[in-house]
């Protein structure tokens, strides 16, 4: 498999050996270069394709047992690069492009035969928390902020929001942080079941490798038949997932998004139709 394809992906290779060949898969979003910003990850116009289409090759590489995870610089993830946001609120074919493209990182992380583990730190926004959350075994450190910030943005919550926030923690709690856009610290999103794991900062990248290195030393069919018989409760949440991204492209081309990408250029409160 050649992931040298991939420029906003940095794809090593550890963990146990099986036939000479480290069996992890190591895939780190980039915060310098493409890809990032100089701090955080963010996906732009490649890095979004690149995120949703990795998990194929995750698939289809025989020698690879296991994937984790993970972001670089200050963060996991610092979500959407405001110049394909735009983009994708004044151009059709970007629009619908980056919807397959949404679809596709959905799916694609739900129906990868091999498990994947997610190690977050500072912030989880966006396209990254996406893949963060649906992970097999989500892990993040105690001061990881986890956001959901559609609906600042002007735009339905949909990505993986409707598919797994309610499985995971509730739909009271999914309905509280989805419609604020409320910060969850890595220690409360434990709490209330969005993530599997927190730790200390210090020990998150030493926890998803330890997590990793068991499931790829582990029974290959009985982990892997194991996480698709119980992705099947993500798969009748299909037809919700469906609509919530239809509902948040229907958004883009939208008034409310223009308002949202320029209260975020302008790093001030967006103001949607509220008095002063």
């Amino acid at each position: 498999m050649d992931y040298t394809r991939y420029q906003t992906l940095n794809i090593t290779r550890r963990g146990p050996l099986v036939e000479g060949i480290p069996s992890v898969l190591d895939i780190q979003m980039r915060a310098n270069g493409p890809g990032g910003n100089g701090k955080l990850p963010t996906a732009g116009h490649e890095g979004h394709w690149e995120l949703s289409e990795i998990w194929r090759d995750v698939g289809r590489d025989d020698s690879v047992r296991c994937a984790v995870l993970r972001g670089s610089g200050l963060g996991f993830s610092g979500g959407g690069d405001l110049a394909l946001v735009q983009d994708m609120a004044t151009d059709f074919e970007v629009r619908t492009r980056v919807w397959k493209e949404a679809r596709d990182l959905v799916y694609n992380v739900i129906n990868c035969d091999k498990p994947i583990v997610s190690a977050m730190h500072g912030p989880a926004v966006g396209a990254g928390l996406v893949a963060g959350l649906l992970a097999d075994i989500s892990i993040a450190a105690r001061s990881a902020k986890i956001v959901d910030g559609h609906t600042r943005l002007g735009v339905a919550a949909g990505d993986h929001a409707a598919i797994v926030w309610p499985l995971l923690c509730g739909l009271a709690k999914a309905k509280y942080y989805l419609l604020l856009c409320d910060p969850i610290s890595g220690e409360e999103a434990e709490r209330i079941g969005l993530v599997s794991l927190a730790v200390e900062d210090a020990a998150l990248l030493d926890k998803a490798y330890e997590v990793a290195d068991r499931l790829a030393s582990g029974s290959q069919t009985a982990i892997r038949w194991t996480k698709y018989a119980l992705n099947n409760w993500l798969r009748q949440a299909g037809p919700a997932f469906d609509a919530s991204l239809a509902l948040e492209f229907m958004g883009f081309a939208g008034p409310d998004v223009r308002e949202g990408v320029a209260s975020l250029r302008e790093r001030r409160a967006p103001r949607y139709g509220v008095d002063e």
